[in-house]
């Protein structure tokens, strides 16, 4: 297997990058090389300050960087030797098994559509990102790839996400809930409604209706579908809060006494590691016709070595030729959606 990485995507790259990368070997079989695509001089500089990647890591030159806030339409077009340009063309050529990028979200995602397109059946590819919670790993899809789509996307999200769950998360058979206003039928808007219908005709779901957005962080359900913007809104507003509540706690401990802020300390660090992004590395790209993780902007080495070994496991587990199945196995639902 070869997993390409985009070195220079994110806002630790390459450094965190490369050593992430180089870090996640330890947990690979032997016949997995990983390809560093990036700007040669700055990537082997970085390599050259870590042990054990010889044999096991390639480099691949790529002249240009796609910028955080570049418009991703306009980098995909204009920046064609970039890393991250780079690195999917790899993956479209056959080269490279599943790629691994921190940089831009929205630019990575277009990149791999315009070049990967889709697997046969899906009509349009969605971020599935996963959250920590009391109750275990919750996934959360569309967040951001699909601001604006039909029922019959978000019903094939839900199909997508539960084989995710089952096959790489390691789910028996994930409860698949629809994000709304209420529990109740009839709230939520059309396309909330009309997905609903789609997903509990569909025999291949676990679907256990309409779920509100505390829900995220309850034992209602392993998986959350929603649209994209709404997706991306709560995945924001869920890291703010995580980030705003530990960072209360510390505060309070250490108002109270120093004494006692140490000796919480080890505890707050255990509940933050249990509740931590990094722990998943990256969101898959469902839907595209490769593996394709994003990780987010900030990832740190850890966030990066955790994202290559779940691409490695979406490839191993074959999670491509599952959706490919099941689609085909809800063919009926799927030719009588006229949405």
């Amino acid at each position: 297997m070869r997993i390409a990485v985009d070195a220079m995507g994110g806002d630790h790259a390459p450094r965190a990058i490369v050593r992430g990368a180089v870090d996640a070997l330890e947990f690979l079989d032997g016949d997995t090389r990983i390809v560093l695509v990036g700007q040669e001089d700055a990537v082997r500089a970085e390599l050259a300050q870590l042990d054990g990647w010889v044999g096991r890591i390639d480099v691949e030159h790529a002249s240009e960087v796609v910028g955080m806030d570049d418009v991703p339409v306009d980098a995909v077009r204009q920046k064609r030797d970039s890393s991250l340009m780079r690195m999917v063309a790899l993956a479209s050529a056959g080269s490279a098994d599943a790629v691994v990028s921190a940089g831009n979200t929205g630019a990575c995602a277009a990149a791999c559509q315009l070049r990967l397109k889709t697997l046969p059946g899906v009509q349009r590819s969605g971020i599935a990102v996963v959250i920590p919670s009391t109750y275990g790993p919750k996934i959360v899809c569309d967040v951001g790839a699909n601001i604006a789509p039909k029922p019959r996307h978000m019903h094939q999200y839900a199909l997508m996400s539960a084989i995710y769950g089952r096959h790489v998360l390691g789910m028996d058979s994930p409860r698949v809930g629809l994000l709304s206003v209420g529990e109740e039928d009839m709230k939520g808007t059309q396309l909330v409604k009309r997905t609903a219908q789609l997903i509990r005709e569909d025999g291949g779901v676990n679907f256990v209706g309409n779920v509100e957005g505390r829900d995220l962080f309850r034992g209602t359900c392993d998986v959350i579908i929603c649209d994209g913007f709404v997706g991306n809104i709560v995945l924001k507003l869920t890291e703010g809060l995580a980030e705003g509540l530990f960072r209360t706690i510390r505060k309070e401990l250490t108002e109270q006494s120093a004494d006692l802020a140490s000796r919480f300390e080890p505890i707050v660090q255990s509940i933050w590691a249990k509740h931590d992004y990094s722990e998943y590395g990256g969101a898959p790209l469902l839907g595209v016709n490769g593996a394709c993780i994003i990780c987010h902007g900030s990832s740190d080495h850890r966030a990066i070595c955790n994202a290559v070994r779940a691409a490695h496991r979406f490839v191993a587990e074959r999670v491509n030729v599952a959706i490919v199945r099941h689609l085909g196995q809800s063919a009926k639902v799927g030719n009588e959606q006229t949405d």
